[in-house]
Order: C-alpha cells, then sequence, then structure tokens
C-alpha cells in the first residue's frame, strides 16, 4: 500500500463506523463488475423475503457481536460447524 493510501486508511478508520461502512460499501461498489440483471433480481427477491420475514415476526435478527460470537464458536476461535 502506498503512503497515500495509508494515511487515507488512517483516517477513515477515525470515522464512525456508519461512516466507515458508507465508505466500504462505496469501495466494494468501485470494484464491481457489470451487474447480472438476473443475479439482481434473484437478490432483490431474496432480500424481500429475508425482510417479510423480519418484519412478520417470524424470524428475529441478532446484533453483530452475537452473530460474530456464534460463527466463532462462542469465543474460541473455532467454527461451531
Amino acid at each position: 500500500m502506498t503512503d497515500e493510501a495509508t494515511k487515507l486508511l488512517q483516517e477513515a478508520l477515525r470515522l464512525p463506523a456508519e461512516a466507515r461502512a458508507a465508505i466500504a460499501g462505496r469501495l466494494m461498489e468501485s470494484r464491481d463488475e457489470p451487474v447480472d440483471a438476473d443475479a439482481e433480481a434473484a437478490w432483490a427477491g431474496e432480500i424481500a423475503r429475508r425482510l417479510e420475514e423480519v418484519d412478520s415476526g417470524k424470524v428475529t435478527p441478532l446484533p453483530w457481536a452475537e452473530a460474530r460470537r456464534r460463527i466463532l464458536g462462542e469465543g474460541n476461535g473455532r467454527s461451531s460447524r
């Protein structure tokens, strides 16, 4: 990484979490290939289905800290699979 990129990263890491997430999203978008319309439609349908499950109370979302703890296997660094 160049000195300029390192400096930008250090400045970005001092931003609030929401701003960092927005920047990360925009950076990822800038690397994207042309959009596959069929894949985009499938993702839109999946997102709508999941939102409906949350809105109806069928599923309850977890805070990221809890989801991460579960993914990492209760904090022991191993997957729980």
